[in-house]
């Protein structure tokens, strides 16, 4: 056996970029793109990229140069996640909601040859560019609007005129030698410490999108909303996915509610991806349901059951997956069962609420004690930290041994989310490792908490971190944004009647000794909450007066928990 070699023709290295020349071939003439009046067929696409390419080349891209670019969900983005791989470099989609001084940290860590800037976030661009030292700089291309061009620049060089004298003839597409080589570099959005810089390779973004695709279930031809940034881990991979499955890529700039709806309405879309956060902009929109149902992939925080709940009965089937940068996008996709179709609706959200089994690209995913690496019982009670295994985890934290070091362990790479393994296999995550509260010896999570409080009809937004308390060492505080209708008037919730629906929902330990009621939460630029900055206003913050002396009966009375009285 072992004296078979490898041939061209039966091994060919792995990379999510052949999925373009078979869309051209295959779904030549189907649409491949939209945005406003601009519409391209795959055909049209393929021969974008060739150019683009081959432009890049001519300006003397190498191989794992690095390529960034600055720009919301466009056909430049899209085009850019093809193009700058088949020149043999590393796309870098550089996340729009940063301000000028997390832009200037990403172009000084990935020290870009080229840095590609869509017209509207010029101004961004010009400032941080200014911290750069001039040995530094990149090559500067604007990206200007396709249909009606502004005619601003950051440089001489501009998107169109460049895809326009791109010569295929004269520079080819690069082939990928290897496929450990990397594709893409992505930046952590730093929610518990500084950005990072992770790497993908060609093979771990092959896997990642032929895996998901599978999972979710997307058959050939799809049409797909681009409501999620093309910048969070390259679309969740679906950047390339839609090319594989010959679907077309529907494109707006900001996802808003009219977009998004105007969009479904118009294109027929079959399917979008949305963080929950995305779900209240579809919720406070109150349009009626959808005339036929759009399936959405949903991640980048726990959703509450009750707001699962409330979207599904717009139209929209969601599936809800788990992931983060360092794996490539989804880890874990809460497969759906035919025997839950008949469970009442509550119990299908909490179903749904779940993160599920491991994605079919890693080699293993497990929820472990990392003190001693054992699995914790399938329970669904005990806590321990989500670990995985396999080859679409990143590479590793480009210029950063002492992170790499850190993430990974035994042969696994560490999470720092915590969760609890259900009989039946399922994972369902309680929090980052740094928001499970520890009271009097009791592991209490953030998670559980919030998805109480989000089954109150009032509650527009919840997060629960841990406040100081003098006899427990700390207690959940609740962090509440309400409806704009329950805020004044006969309407208005008092946090008394927080607290009560609370303990009607779990046992008294767990409810929080505080609610704080805010016009909204703070987020970081990838839309996530700043837990980090609710930690340090609740420390500032005590229970009240009844709750600092009253013993909690429903409190295990664990030595643990003795010792703190």
């Amino acid at each position: 056996m072992d004296s078979l070699p490898k041939r061209d023709a039966n091994y060919v290295p792995l990379s999510p970029v052949t999925f373009l020349p078979r869309a051209a071939a295959v779904y030549a003439e189907r649409t491949s793109l939209v945005c406003g009046r601009t519409v391209f067929t795959w055909r049209q696409t393929y021969d974008r990229c060739l150019r683009l390419s081959a432009a890049l080349q001519a300006l003397s891209v190498s191989r794992n140069d690095v390529v960034s670019v600055l720009a919301p969900n466009t056909p430049a983005l899209y085009e850019m996640h093809f193009a700058v791989p088949m020149a043999g470099a590393v796309i870098n989609a550089i996340n729009t909601r940063l301000d000028a001084a997390g832009v200037a940290a990403i172009l000084k860590h990935a020290a870009p040859k080229l840095l590609f800037v869509d017209y509207q976030y010029i101004r961004v661009a010009a400032d941080a560019l200014k911290s750069i030292t001039a040995a530094s700089l990149p090559l500067l291309v604007a990206i200007d609007d396709i249909e009606a061009p502004t005619g601003v620049r950051v440089g001489e060089l501009e998107y169109e005129k460049l895809v326009a004298r791109g010569d295929p003839a004269r520079h080819p597409p690069r082939d990928v030698l290897d496929e450990w080589d990397a594709v893409a570099l992505n930046y952590t959005s730093g929610t518990t410490s500084a950005p990072k810089g992770v790497v993908y390779s060609h093979r771990g973004a092959y896997l990642s999108t032929v895996g998901l695709l599978l999972q979710w279930g997307v058959r050939h031809e799809p049409v797909y909303l681009w409501s999620l940034p093309m910048f969070h881990c390259n679309g969740w991979t679906f950047t390339w996915g839609v090319a594989a499955r010959g679907g077309a890529n529907v494109c707006v700039r900001t996802p808003t509610a009219d977009a998004m709806y105007s969009a479904i309405a118009d294109h027929g879309v079959t399917h979008m991806c949305a963080a929950p956060v995305l779900f209240n902009v579809l919720l406070d929109a109150h349009r009626e349901p959808l005339s036929r149902a759009v399936e959405v992939l949903t991640g980048g925080a726990p959703p509450p059951a009750a707001l699962l709940e409330r979207v599904e009965r717009l139209g929209f089937h969601v599936t809800h997956a788990y992931g983060m940068t360092e794996a490539t996008g989804p880890a874990m996709v809460c497969e759906w069962r035919e025997r839950w179709d008949v469970l009442p609706a509550p119990e299908r959200a909490a179903l749904k609420a779940r993160q599920g089994v491991s994605a079919l690209s890693l080699a293993g995913a497990d929820v472990k004690d990392l003190k001693t690496m054992v699995s914790v019982p399938r329970d669904g009670v005990t806590l321990g930290e989500i670990v995985l295994r396999g080859s679409s985890i990143m590479k590793g934290y480009l210029n950063n041994p002492e992170a790499n070091e850190k993430a990974f362990k035994g042969g696994w790479f560490l999470t720092g989310d915590v969760g609890v393994v259900h009989p039946d296999g399922y994972v369902e995550i309680k929090g980052r490792s740094k928001d499970v509260i520890i009271s009097g010896g009791e592991n209490i999570s953030s998670v559980d908490v919030e998805s109480a409080l989000y089954g109150h009809p009032a509650v527009q937004e919840v997060a629960v971190v841990a406040m100081p308390h003098p006899h427990w060492g700390e207690t959940p505080c609740a962090f509440v944004a309400l409806k704009k209708e329950f805020e004044s008037g006969a309407g208005e919730v008092s946090e008394e009647e927080l607290l009560a629906f609370c303990r009607s929902k779990m046992a008294h330990f767990m409810v929080p000794r505080k609610v704080v009621f805010v016009e909204e939460l703070p987020k970081n630029a990838t839309g996530k909450v700043q837990k980090l900055a609710l930690r340090e206003r609740a420390r500032g913050l005590s229970p009240r007066a009844a709750d600092k002396k009253r013993p909690d009966p429903s409190r295990p009375a664990t030595m643990a928990a003795v010792s703190k009285l």
